[in-house]
């Protein structure tokens, strides 16, 4: 990855015209040619565009009413990971190259991860990669990731950058039933995501990020980088997938065979009760949530969130999860008491299921690019 990569920077573009330049980048990688080397694109959408990751269910993780509403544009992106509203205050980061042979995709995610850390460190921010896809700082999600490796070994990788975040627009139109659920949504949240504004003590927008960013990648792959243009055959591309793909209600209404669904449950310990709010999608934990009275919210508790994403509501998975999160100790209550609680939320979300529907569903209206 040494030498001199091509560097690529736009700001304000629309949903479907920023993921569709990404995958139309890793043609010239797919193709295979030679000395060709990797692209990085710093970007930025217009305000705002809720993007939801390859494998979501857009109707279970974006208001599509509130999007109408606020003018907010929709999209699916071609790699995985989490829905995300993007604006100028968000950084996104784009690299595109072949896939390093023999490497899984979580030693490559945690590689690219270490760059954008670098980046922040710039900025006196300590940045680590913790679980699936997630940067965090102290226990908080400053930028999520994302991956996607093509038949012919192109590859991309995605980042956003929480440079500002406007936390109540933000849960105006994603769905974040957990958060939403709990008496201080916005709190809630705000527990559990940072900004670099929030942590420099200085706003930061996507265009103030860049420079930081960009050292970040020069820095830790020994390269320099050169500002470019995407070619000819490259925007063709994009304004093909724009309208083929990214604008389409066939890619964007994709669903899940299961629904999401939402249950909580009532904790008692010496501080005070907590609940428990979990968001469930069939057997598996999608997200948790534990609200309370809490002066700060305690990192095991943190811990245990992040644990129980995707793990079976099982009582060995639970309680397994319960155990090694240290959050006994921090609530000061048995384990086996918070895997109680834990698992009847989850009993609670699947009363609340809604049951299968038996005939084919419409498409989801979404926004048109304005």
């Amino acid at each position: 990855m040494s030498g001199a990569w091509r560097l690529l920077v736009d700001d304000g573009v629309g949903a479907a015209e920023g993921l569709a330049l990404d995958e139309a980048l890793m043609g010239r990688y797919a193709r295979g040619e030679p000395d060709c080397p990797p692209t990085l694109r710093l970007y930025s959408y217009r305000s705002h565009c809720a993007l939801v990751g390859r494998y979501q269910n857009l109707a279970a993780e974006v208001d599509l009413a509130a999007c109408r509403r606020t003018g907010t544009q929709v999209s699916r992106r071609l790699t995985g990971g989490g829905a995300i509203v993007m604006g100028s205050g968000q950084l996104g980061v784009a690299y595109v190259d072949r896939a390093p042979a023999g490497e899984r995709p979580r030693e490559i995610i945690e590689k690219l991860s270490a760059a954008i850390a670098a980046g922040l460190a710039q900025l006196g921010i300590a940045a680590t990669f913790r679980g699936k896809n997630d940067l965090e700082v102290g226990g908080r999600k400053i930028a999520g990731l994302g991956l996607y490796v093509d038949p012919a070994d192109a590859m991309l990788f995605h980042a956003s950058v929480l440079g500002d975040l406007d936390v109540e627009f933000m849960l105006e139109v994603l769905r974040i039933p957990a958060a939403k659920l709990a008496d201080r949504a916005a709190a809630a949240v705000t527990e559990r995501l940072t900004t670099v504004s929030a942590e420099t003590g200085n706003r930061h927008d996507a265009e103030m990020l860049r420079a930081a960013i960009a050292g970040g990648f020069a820095v830790s792959f020994g390269v320099t980088l050169e500002p470019g243009v995407a070619d000819q055959t490259e925007l063709a591309q994009a304004d093909v997938l724009a309208a083929g793909r990214y604008r389409s209600q066939s890619w964007l209404s994709v669903r899940s065979v299961a629904e999401d669904a939402s249950g909580s449950a009532v904790l008692k310990t010496p501080a005070g009760l907590a609940r428990i709010y979990l968001t469930t999608h069939g057997d598996l934990v999608k997200s948790a949530m534990v609200a309370g009275d809490f002066n700060e919210l305690p990192p095991a508790i943190v811990a245990m969130e992040a644990g129980l994403r995707w793990r079976r509501l099982t009582d060995d998975a639970i309680a397994a999860v319960v155990a090694g999160s240290g959050a006994a100790d921090a609530l000061g209550v048995p384990a086996e008491r918070i895997a109680s609680a834990v698992l009847e939320a989850g009993r609670q979300a699947g009363r609340s299921a809604s049951p299968e529907p038996t005939g084919a569903a419409g498409p989801p209206e979404v926004p048109e690019p304005s």
